[in-house]
C-alpha cells in the first residue's frame, strides 16, 4: 500500500512530528497495466463518491489526424516506445506519452487510460 501524505523526515534530515495518523483518503492505489487485448474496465471510487474508470486492456485506439482533424477508430498492432519505462515496450504496456503502431502509422497517446478510462491519440506519421 502507498501512502501519499507527508514524508516523516524533512528535507534537512530531521524528523517531523506526527499530529495525527494516516487517513484512508491519503491511500494510494497499485499501478494496473494497460495491455493489448480485449476490452476490460475496471470501476474505482474516489474520494467524493465519483469513479474513475480504469482501462486494463484494449486492442483500439482514437486516433487523430492533426492535419485533416479527422478521427477514426483504428487496430492497435504494438507497442514501439514508451518514454514511462524501457521494458513496457517488451511487454506492450501502454501509459500516457506512449508511442504505438497503428493501421494509420504511429500514434502518440495522449489520454490517461488508468484516469479516464479510454485510449486517445494523435497521428505522428
Amino acid at each position: 500500500m502507498s501512502w501519499q501524505g507527508r514524508s516523516k523526515r524533512k528535507y534537512t534530515g530531521g524528523k517531523h512530528k506526527k499530529n495525527r495518523k494516516r487517513r484512508i483518503y491519503e491511500k494510494g492505489r497499485d499501478f494496473l497495466p494497460l495491455v493489448i487485448g480485449e476490452v476490460k474496465r475496471k470501476k474505482n471510487r474516489v474520494r467524493g463518491g465519483g469513479e474513475k474508470l480504469i482501462l486494463l486492456s484494449h486492442n483500439k485506439i482514437n486516433v487523430t489526424d492533426l492535419k485533416t482533424g479527422i478521427t477514426k477508430n483504428v487496430e492497435i498492432k504494438t507497442v514501439t516506445e514508451n518514454s514511462a519505462n524501457p521494458h513496457f515496450v517488451r511487454r506492450n504496456i501502454i501509459t500516457k506519452g506512449a508511442i504505438i503502431e497503428t493501421e494509420l502509422g504511429k500514434a502518440k497517446v495522449t489520454s490517461r487510460p488508468g484516469q479516464n478510462g479510454v485510449l486517445n491519440g494523435i497521428l505522428i506519421e
